[in-house]
């Protein structure tokens, strides 16, 4: 668990990092799949350092999913978010409101629960059909940010931070279906493809939903996407349990976070960009 929250200190400060990263790189094609985007944003040392602390959060990840269920571990990173909002408020111009602060209480409370519910982790091998339809989710993922690209800014951001998470949750889920990394093996599983799959489709999404849009609100659809559907697979197919008698706690979590991160999707308004006139005036 203490690698988990670390894994989610790594992860919220990487994203307040790639969002200032990706503002400050041009405009691409305005779709929520734009490779070239990824390249330009590579460019500033800010998204440099934001993803060496996206492989540490990694590492530290792999190593908490190893010990800890899925949805403990979601539960735990799911913590990001309250990490982002506060950075944010500090190197972004953005300023939360209480509501929103209400609503980040409301996320970690609610994930807390699921924290406080976690059982054992379970002993079931992921099936062959499983480890298929992982690669399909990954592919998915990128259909959706081709989608997304054309939704108005809030909307984009929203949707295409669910893509985020999905791909991210993707790569969770993947971790438990690849038993050995030995060669030539690991290399028929198709859960490997859909890690690195989806975990691409990922950062191409994530990095264009921070580039138009609130971070807070972006992000808000990255742990929503992250935490539910592997807290899902973990339970129902790989065998993770709750404590005895905290199933109820569980759901109750689940439904808390649910309702937060919606909350704080509709009030993480990004400020509106200053007219053309108005630049062109000041520059000149």
């Amino acid at each position: 668990m203490i690698c988990a929250l670390g894994s989610a200190v790594c992860y919220g400060t990487a994203s307040v990092l790639q969002a200032v990263a990706a503002r400050a790189t041009q405009p691409g094609t305005g779709s929520g799949v734009d490779p070239a985007l990824l390249l330009r944003a590579l460019r500033q040392w800010r998204y440099v350092v934001g993803l060496a602390l996206d492989g540490l959060g990694f590492a530290l990840q792999i190593v908490a999913l190893r010990s800890i269920p899925i949805y403990a571990v979601g539960a735990a990173l799911a913590a990001s978010l309250a990490v982002t909002a506060v950075v944010a408020s500090r190197l972004l111009p953005v300023r939360l409101s209480g509501t929103e602060w209400a609503a980040v209480g409301v996320v970690c409370a609610g994930l807390a629960m699921l924290g406080l519910a976690s059982g054992a982790e379970g002993d079931r091998a992921g099936s062959t059909a499983l480890q298929w339809a992982m690669l399909g989710v990954a592919i998915g993922v990128l259909l959706v940010g081709a989608a997304a690209g054309r939704l108005p800014d809030k909307p984009r951001a929203l949707v295409l931070g669910l893509g985020a998470g999905f791909g991210f949750g993707v790569v969770e889920v993947a971790v438990r279906l690849i038993d050995s990394v030995a060669l030539p093996g690991v290399l028929a599983n198709p859960a490997l493809y859909a890690l690195l799959l989806g975990g691409g489709a990922a950062f191409l999404l994530l990095t264009s939903a921070l580039q138009r849009g609130s971070v807070t609100t972006a992000t808000a659809g990255l742990v929503l996407g992250e935490t539910i559907g592997p807290a899902l697979v973990g339970v129902v197919w790989l065998g993770d349990q709750t404590r005895e008698g905290l199933a109820w706690l569980a759901v109750t979590g689940f439904v808390v976070a649910v309702a937060g991160a919606l909350a704080l999707a509709r009030f993480g308004e990004p400020p509106a960009p200053a007219p053309l006139a108005e630049s062109a005036s000041s520059g000149a």
